[in-house]
Order: C-alpha cells, then structure tokens, then sequence
C-alpha cells in the first residue's frame, strides 16, 4: 500500500499529485509519510485578545467577526480587515488580496478559532493571513500539538498549505489500519528504548504533547542515521577487502637524500607525525585515503612531496592534482625548488600544455620516465596514462568534484594511495570525517617565525581610516589583496563592481602601482598581472575570489575583502590565507554594510575570533549543511536525510555509528538471521546513484 501513487489518496487526484511531485518530490503514499513537520504549535490552549503582546509566537485566539472594511491602497490593491471580537477585547484580521476576497466563506455573529502570529499595532492586535475554522467544527482537546509542514510559494498560490498537507497526512494514516512494519531489529529498539516505528509515523504527524513529539523524533532521526552508518561501514569494509593497496615498505635514497641534505628548515612535530601516519598506511598493505588538515602556510605541500617521494622509493609514479592552473605552476615551482638537483623528474600537464609538449609528457608517464606529474582536471582525461600511478595528492580538495576524484581510480590495476589535502574542511568532508572512512592528520603548528593573521570586522563607513592603514603598511615595504565579490562572473553587475573599485583605488594611492586579476582575463593576461605582483613590480593586487588559492606571496600583510557579508566561511578563510605567509604581522579586513542579519553578522565574528581551520569548518557546516554525503551534491543540506540534522545529531549520530559498527564487525554481510531486517531495509532504501562515500 505504500507503494502506492498518492494520485489515489482522497482529496489529492493527479492534478494535485503532479504539484506535490513537482515541488517536493514526493509521488508515494510513502513519501508523504515521510514528509515531516518542520515545527509544532500547541492548539489545545485559546488565549484572550487582552493576553496579546508583541514578540508571542504563534497562538489561537476564539471569538467572532463582527463586521469587515475593505481598504484601497495607492498601488490598486486591496486590504480587507475584519474585526474579531471575544469576551475581553478584539482584534484586527487582515488580509491583503487584489483578484478574490478571503471573507466570501465567512460569517459575522459566528464562533472561530483564529490561528497565527500575532503583532500589535497603536496597541491592538492583529493577525495577518491567519488559518480560520469554525469552531464547532474542530474539538480542541484532540488537537494537541499541530505540525506545520514545508510548502513552496506555487503550493501556496494553488492553495496548498501546510493545514492541507496535514489533513492529507491525518487521511493516510487514517487508511492505514494494520500496524506499519518495523525497520530496525527489536534488540536494537529494546535496548535503546527506541519508540516503535509505527508509533513514530503516527506520533511525528499528531503528537498530543512536546514529549510525543520528542520520542518520535529521536526513533526516526536514530533509524535514518543508522542506515547511512550502515552503508558506509558496509561500503567501507568491502572496499578494504576488495582493493588492497600498493605495499611501500621500503625508505630509499630519494627520501633519505631529500631529508638529509635538501629539507631546507626543521620539520615541525605535527608534520613529522603526519608523514608516520602516511607512513604506516602504505606500509600496511591497505590502501591509504587520508585528509590531511592544516592551515595555509602550515606545510602542507612539503609533507606532500615526502609522501609522494616514499612512493616514487617504492617504484611508483605519484602525482598531484589541484583545482587551478595557478595553483598547479605554483605547486611545479615550489616542488623543483625543493628538490634541488635530485633526479627526479617533474612535470606539468594543465589545459595550456598542448602539441609536442603535451605528447612527449604522455609518453614519458606510459614509459615510467615522469616521477611526479602536477596537473589539473586535465589529469582525469582518458588520455592521460601512467605506468605505476601509487600515489595521488588532491590539493584544496573543496574545488574538486566527488565523481572526478573518482576517475582517478581507473589509473592503475589497484587504486592508487590518496592523500586530500585542504585549509578548510568544507561541510561534505567534516561530516565524512565525524561518520566516515577518511583517516585524519592535523597540522597543528605553524613553521617557526610565521604569526597568526588579525582578522578585523570594519565598515565602508570607515574606508579612509583603512586607506591610511594600507599606505603605512605599503611605506613599510609591504603588498596588498583588495578582493571585490565577483560571485558568478557571467554577472556583468558585479565585474562593474570589481572595475569602479579598481579606479576608485587609482584615484586614492596615485603614488602606487596596481595589479588588477578576473575571471574574465585570458589566462595570459592574467598570469601576467599576477607575476608583476608577485615580483613586486606592483604593490596593490585588485581581484576576485580567483585568487582564493594559489599565490604565494609572503610580502603581502594586507588583505582587504569588500561586501564580505556575501562570502561563505571556507571562501573568508581561503582568501585569509594569502596573507601571513612571511614574518611580519598580517591583516584580513572584513568589510561589510552596518545593516547586517544575524547569521552574517555571527559568520563575521567567527572570522574574528579564530584562525583554527576546523572550528571554522564546524561552524560552516551548522550554517550550510554538510553537502549530499553518499552522493555527489557538495554543498547545502543533504538530501536523503529527512529528519535527522548532522550539525545538531552529534549525539544521536555518534550512537548510530556505534550501533552500526558492532552489527558490521560481526556479520558484514548481515547473513545472521536477526540482521534480515536490515539486509530488506537496505534494499528499500537502495538508489540507483554511484556509491561515492568510500572516495575520499
């Protein structure tokens, strides 16, 4: 029966099942009971008109129309305002309509309950758009705690609220007289004290009290976390059992010869750590999918060569992958550098390495000849074949989709070891790190002499003040980032934006040079404004978010981000990171409109307050969602969880993954007879979709 079209639900039909499907995707009569309240209000409480004052949430006030008034205003349309009375006062209803009049169906001298949010104006109350019912059409004592459902704004017009969705909710489960069956093993359920699953069905749609609705919940976000803990733990099982990877036992002479005559400072202990952790991963015979998590100017990329030499030790090619071409010149550059006259040979392969060039490397990676290859997207193509791929760096990993790490797979016989490196988790890897496969090494130390960046919350109001800072730092030898928000640089609104910034600044430091860097620019041009400022030809670098990574100047100690409300955290923090990279104090200064909502105006105070990558990524995640965790979906909530909240669940998330580990670690086929519960609703929930979780 679940199964079910909801186009034979009384009071739907298929007009009303194609809304539902188009706007929430729901075409099941199992879907919609799935489809869960976002919010309760309490309706078995009336309140008196003289009760009312501002700031009250959603209330029910009972009484009767005594008469309507329909009020023009200047733009044509209409407000219609009835006068509602009860024994201790009244009220103002209004409604502001333009093609139909709401009170058509209503009656004066007739009892109703009136449900909404009140708001007081010259002290009386009034409600706008409220839900109206006849009283002796509704027993208050039954209603207990109503669900309020998400609808969108066409539902809305179609006359599709959340009442209605409710009443459809009250009609299925009406229909379903046989008790739903039960999803998760009774040993589970008892020793949890878990609420049984048709219990929870029914009490998450029509609780009488908060505490209904909390024993609900707490059984269907526990169900729903489980099953994810379940996939990947099965997922991650068989992938071990299934790939094994390359054993590196060996430290030969390129790693020796690196760290002994060519390491040019003392490696810090956390980085000495982590290249162990690499260390004892590809000697275990397992294949290595490790993030590595440390600041920019953390060391990150040296650890990343070691790792990579151990491999090339070995006799395997490594390669490093990152998102911009910027990024991979500049990755080339620090690693040559690096290794000094060591014979190892590096190459580049990007977008721009083309004819002869591009055809001798190709051979070179078939035939062994190319130790470490830095490269882009372009890496992924088919084209691109090595002779023994062991290891694969992924740098700023945020900027890669899951699906194109993916193809890295099929580069060898075996996966290659991967090791992700990122300044800032970003919500999809934190939450694979809280529940997932991904083995975690943290940074924690900067390299002697490096001081954490002050980050300052400034406003456009105090712009001259900031100048006069800037042309100090400049006097004292020092380079600037100025970063306008050019978000999608198709807009043409917003490269007006970065242009009148760009000569407003002109006319405020004529003694100085500028470097001016989009999107927009041919690779050319760009690389060419880029390198002035990196030589130090120009001492102010105007630009977009393209230089969130990839330059490299320990020179520059200023970096001024204008209308920083609209960027995200891990973009602030990306951005942050260009500067602080050299010994002297550095500055990020977040400026932003005095009018401010709530969350940008505790997303900039988080800026503020930490430099610390993870407590940043932790407080994106509450803001943004942790991105489609078995999928592909990289940002935003995601969409399999119904219910449960990843932010917020840590507890119950952390119960799930305990539940769920001890089941897999006993039986991972789930072949036992009191796991055949899981095994089918496994297979229910199953989706046609690529598992990517297992991919780091």
């Amino acid at each position: 029966m679940l199964s079910t079209s909801l186009k034979y639900l009384q009071g739907i039909g298929p007009q009303r099942a194609e809304t539902l499907k188009k706007e929430l995707e729901l075409e099941t009569f199992a879907d919609l009971l799935e489809y869960f309240p976002y919010r309760y209000e309490d309706r078995s409480q009336i309140y008196h008109t003289s009760d009312i004052h501002d700031g009250m949430p959603y209330i029910q006030i009972c009484g009767e129309f005594v008469g309507f008034e329909k009020i023009k205003n200047a733009k044509g349309g209409t407000r219609i305002v009835g006068r509602f009375v009860d024994s201790y006062g009244f009220a103002e209803i209004a409604w502001f309509v333009r093609r139909f009049d709401p009170t058509k169906n209503l009656k004066v001298n007739t009892k109703y309950v009136i449900f909404g949010k009140p708001t007081m104006f010259q002290g009386v109350p009034q409600f706008a758009h409220p839900e109206i019912e006849e009283a002796d059409k509704i027993n208050l004592s039954e209603m207990g705690m109503q669900p309020h459902y998400h609808t969108t704004d066409r539902m809305k017009k179609a006359y599709f609220t959340s009442r209605v969705i409710e009443k459809l909710e009250k009609k299925l489960l009406g229909n379903l007289v046989e008790p739903l069956r039960e999803t998760l093993p009774p040993f589970i359920v008892n020793n949890l004290h878990l609420m049984n699953r048709d219990m929870a069905l029914r009490k998450i749609h029509y609780p009488k009290t908060t505490e209904e609705v909390a024993a609900a919940t707490r059984r269907l976000k526990f169900e729903e976390l489980f099953y994810v803990q379940i996939n990947i733990l099965r997922y991650a099982t068989e992938h071990r059992n299934k790939y094994r990877g390359y054993p590196m036992p060996k430290v030969g002479d390129v790693f020796n010869s690196f760290y002994y005559k060519h390491l040019p400072f003392e490696l810090t202990n956390a980085q000495k750590r982590v290249i162990r952790d690499v260390k004892n991963d590809i000697e275990s015979g397992r294949q290595m999918n490790r993030l590595l998590q440390g600041d920019v100017g953390s060391g990150k990329t040296l650890v990343a060569l070691m790792s990579m030499m151990l491999a090339i030790d070995n006799g395997f090619q490594a390669c490093i992958i990152a998102p911009t071409e910027i990024l991979a010149e500049q990755h080339l550059a620090t690693i040559k550098e690096f290794i000094g006259d060591i014979p190892l040979q590096v190459e580049l392969l990007t977008g721009i390495v083309k004819g002869k060039k591009r055809k001798q490397i190709l051979e070179d990676l078939v035939t062994g000849k190319v130790n470490i290859l830095v490269g882009t997207h372009a890496v992924l193509e088919d084209t691109v074949q090595f002779s023994n791929l062991g290891m694969v760096v992924v740098d700023e990993q945020h900027r890669f989709g899951v699906a194109q790490r993916a193809k890295l797979w099929g580069k060898n016989i075996n996966p290659p070891h991967v090791l992700v490196m990122t300044a800032t988790p970003i919500p999809r890897t934190l939450a694979m790190t809280i529940y997932g496969d991904l083995d975690v090494s943290i940074i924690d130390e900067l390299p002697p002499g490096r001081k954490p960046v002050k980050t300052l919350h400034k406003y456009e109001d105090q712009l001259a003040s900031i100048y006069e800072g800037i042309r100090y730092q400049i006097e004292e030898g020092r380079q600037v980032y100025v970063v306008f928000p050019l978000i999608q640089e198709s807009k043409s609104l917003d490269l007006k934006n970065l242009e009148e910034g760009y000569n407003r600044l002109l006319e405020v430091f004529p003694e100085y040079r500028l470097s001016k860097v989009h999107g927009q620019m041919k690779s050319a041009d760009k690389d060419a404004e880029m390198q002035k400022f990196v030589s130090g030809e120009t001492q102010i670098l105007v630009a977009t978010t393209v230089i969130e990574v990839g330059v490299n100047v320990p020179n520059a100690s200023v970096m001024l981000i204008f209308n920083s409300e609209r960027f995200g955290l891990s973009q602030l923090h990306q951005l942050r990171g260009r500067v602080g990279r050299g010994a002297s104090q550095s500055y990020c200064i977040l400026l932003s409109k005095r009018e401010l909502g709530n969350e940008t105006r505790k997303r900039l105070d988080i800026m503020c307050e930490s430099n610390d990558g993870f407590r940043i990524a932790e407080a994106d995640l509450k803001l943004r969602g942790p991105g489609d965790l078995e999928g592909t979906q990289q940002s935003g909530m995601a969409f399999d969880l119904k219910i449960a909240n990843i932010a917020r669940d840590g507890e119950l998330i952390q119960l799930a993954r305990d539940e769920a580990r001890k089941i897999i670690e006993r039986d991972p086929q789930l072949m036992l007879p009191e796991h055949s519960i899981i095994k089918r609703r496994l297979q229910e929930l199953k989706k046609s979709i690529v598992d990517w979780s297992a991919i780091s």
